[in-house]
């Protein structure tokens, strides 16, 4: 095993973000001699082949994990479809086709759950992602990434590469965007959170706190994909979640934010005049635990209490 790692590269694209960071910490937390290569949009344009053949002729993977991808929330994938549609299809059929030419031995891209039909049923598990549209507020980003699917079931048939997918749930931890406008659920929170402390005023809480949903800690996803990279093989994508019995409400995550930053229950308060969104995306995880029936999960609070400590100690660099 051992030889085998030293001849092991493996290339994280994307991998300055809150996902890449994390499975940057915990490949050094482990005895590994596989060198890890982890890319910014600085290092080359993904959107461009001949810039992403040279990335793959510099650092010669064996192994790749694609995280890389044009993101945005809700507004800016309503008004961008084309873009949205066009830059990730550059972007993934450039590094799927440099990881055959260069003879990637596996690859392991990030999907997400925007991607399943927009009506369907629950849980959603990886049968049913091509069972009818997506959103037409993110179709574009969706269609694009739903592609790496069909893509990687295409490759290992023509040309027998080991090329797969993995579908994270809502992803939280240090390295966040912690944008209070253009950030995710838990990192906007905090970042709220931590200002009404500083005010002394009510921390705001948009919504009744009633939708439901799966966090997973960015720590035991990086593991997770870790162990995709080594042990899972099918080319059908894998959902890689906490259990459906582990959703927590907005409400619950909000009070547990107050709790990690010590700040008081009875000033949360909850703006009901503002949407609550969808009020369930439920995911099941039951192929994962098909393979890793006792894998444990950080319990959120821990979680959440490493997450805001890293946040009040890093405030004045985080990304907000």
């Amino acid at each position: 095993m051992a030889a085998q790692e030293q001849q092991r590269t493996v290339m994280v694209t994307g991998g300055t973000g809150l996902y890449g960071k994390a499975i940057e910490r915990y490949v050094k937390s482990t005895e590994t001699t596989a060198k890890w290569v982890f890319l910014s949009s600085r290092d080359g344009d993904l959107r461009d082949r001949q810039q992403t053949e040279l990335l793959f002729q510099k650092h010669k993977p064996t192994h790749v994990i694609h995280l890389a991808a044009m993101v945005g929330g809700l507004f800016a994938n309503m008004a961008k479809k084309v873009e949205f549609y066009r830059e990730n299809t550059l972007i993934n059929d450039n590094v799927m086709e440099c990881c055959r030419i260069y003879e990637v031995k596996k690859l392991v891209s990030c999907l997400s759950t925007c991607i399943f039909p927009d009506k369907t049923s629950y849980p959603i598990d990886e049968t049913m992602v091509h069972n009818g549209p997506p959103h037409s507020s993110n179709e574009g980003y969706a269609y694009a990434k739903r592609m790496i699917d069909v893509l990687n079931r295409c490759y290992k048939d023509e040309y027998g590469c080991d090329f797969t997918s993995v579908v994270p749930t809502n992803i939280f931890g240090e390295h966040d965007n912690f944008s209070i406008q253009g950030g995710h659920v838990i990192p906007s929170l905090i970042h709220k959170c931590y200002l009404a402390k500083q005010s002394g005023e009510d921390f705001i809480v948009w919504g009744s706190g009633s939708p439901l949903r799966q966090f997973i800690y960015s720590l035991d996803l990086a593991k997770l994909t870790v162990w995709a990279l080594d042990s899972y093989d099918d080319p059908d994508p894998i959902i890689l979640s906490v259990d459906p019995e582990a959703e927590v409400s907005i409400k619950d995550v909000a009070y547990m934010v107050a709790d990690a930053m010590q700040f008081p229950h009875d000033r949360v308060k909850f703006d009901t005049t503002k949407a609550d969104g969808q009020f369930k995306k439920t995911a099941s995880n039951a192929k994962l635990r098909k393979y890793l029936p006792d894998f444990k999960f950080t319990p959120m609070h821990q979680a959440l209490q490493a997450t805001v400590a890293w946040f009040v100690d890093n405030y004045d660099a985080v990304r907000k």
